[in-house]
């Protein structure tokens, strides 16, 4: 693998960047960062907190900066983006420029089983929702955001995918 090498997961919420992206910088001796926690690290606050005092506006504009900040660094990690992260700012071009943009392309129902069976609360968007209305919400956030995410240069379809078979698809992206 070649030095400076960035990977950065795009997906639904509940898609598994964090997961995966935890295993996959493990594999590869890489470190693993989160954008939503670097977010929170720099401003030292919760994201909700900073959407209910600043809104979305301003985390989108913090995110962006944070994004920047990360893909400019000299080292190699894997980087799991939050859901809405490449959908603002440019930031989809910024990734792509930059690193090797995966998206994670896990089906709404496995999904929705996930978000629901973890702790919601930690998903303000979905706290309060039943099953059935956490799909709805995911379809309507793929809708909005799936021309973003399609223009990751990987694609890994289906709800299992290893760091063996991502190795793979790093290096066929690495010769080409």
């Amino acid at each position: 693998m070649k030095k400076n090498l960035k990977v950065v997961l795009v997906g639904l919420p509940g898609s598994g960047k964090s997961t995966f992206g935890r295993q996959l910088a493990e594999h590869m001796g890489f470190t693993f960062v989160d954008l939503d926690h670097q977010v929170e690290v720099k401003t030292q606050s919760k994201i909700p907190e900073i959407f209910a005092i600043h809104g979305e506006g301003k985390f989108r504009e913090l995110e962006t900066q944070v994004l920047d900040e990360l893909l400019s660094r000299e080292d190699s990690y894997v980087l799991a983006t939050g859901g809405g992260a490449p959908c603002f700012n440019d930031n989809m071009d910024l990734i792509n420029a930059k690193s090797i943009s995966v998206y994670l392309d896990v089906p709404l129902s496995t999904i929705s089983s996930r978000i629901q069976a973890s702790k919601v609360q930690n998903r303000p968007m979905f706290q309060g929702l039943d099953q059935g209305e956490i799909t709805l919400k995911l379809k309507s956030l793929l809708s909005q955001r799936e021309y973003f995410y399609n223009q990751a240069k990987i694609k890994l379809s289906g709800d299992d995918f290893s760091a063996e078979l991502m190795m793979y698809e790093l290096i066929n992206q690495l010769r080409s």
